[in-house]
């Protein structure tokens, strides 16, 4: 029988309120409550790759940083994350390199289901979530669970990214569309 967090990282129905999913959060939540009032960043770098486990290259995240487990979220090297920004990685959240991310992005994996007697329950799912090499998320940007986005993608402010795109292209609106290719 598969454990929640099994079910979690699976992309299957699972209940978030399990012992072994608190206690993991809580870790991940006191390691990000320590990393955002630290202000030497020799001590914020070692602790940030505590944090997202899987990190190489160099990496700057500003304060005010949020994740539900951490060790879920992958990034590649030369990654930027500006103030405020929210990872939910209840699933995978590999983001490739050169990423910049701006203030108060939003990178959701968590989802609930339909069925409200299984909402009423507490169960949820989580769909992964994959960004490209050389993206830039602008500011208040939305990423939704079982998005892939390709190499060099631009996302405008406030954009909510609802469906998968290729290499290339420029992002905005609710939902985002494609609003010009890059050459």
């Amino acid at each position: 029988m598969q454990s929640e967090k099994e079910k979690m990282c699976s992309g299957e129905l699972y209940n978030p309120t399990d012992g072994e999913l608190v206690k993991e959060r809580e870790r991940a939540h006191r390691l990000t409550h320590m990393y955002n009032q630290l202000e030497d960043e020799y001590a914020r770098e070692k602790l940030i790759r505590e944090i997202f486990e899987a990190t190489d290259g160099r990496i700057k995240v500003e304060p005010g940083l949020r994740v539900d487990y951490g060790y879920n979220i992958h990034v590649g090297s030369n990654f930027y994350a500006n103030f405020h920004c929210v990872l939910l990685d209840a699933g995978p959240i590999h983001i490739g390199e050169n990423a910049l991310l701006g203030p108060g992005v939003l990178i959701v994996t968590p989802d609930h289901p339909l069925d409200s007697t299984q909402r009423y329950n507490g169960l949820e799912f989580a769909k992964p979530i994959t960004i490209g090499d050389n993206c830039w998320i602008g500011a208040g940007a939305t990423i939704i669970g079982g998005v892939t986005l390709g190499d060099n993608v631009v996302i405008g402010a406030g954009a909510v990214v609802t469906k998968s795109f290729g290499d290339n292209v420029v992002l905005a609106g609710v939902p985002a569309r494609v609003t010009k290719t890059i050459p």
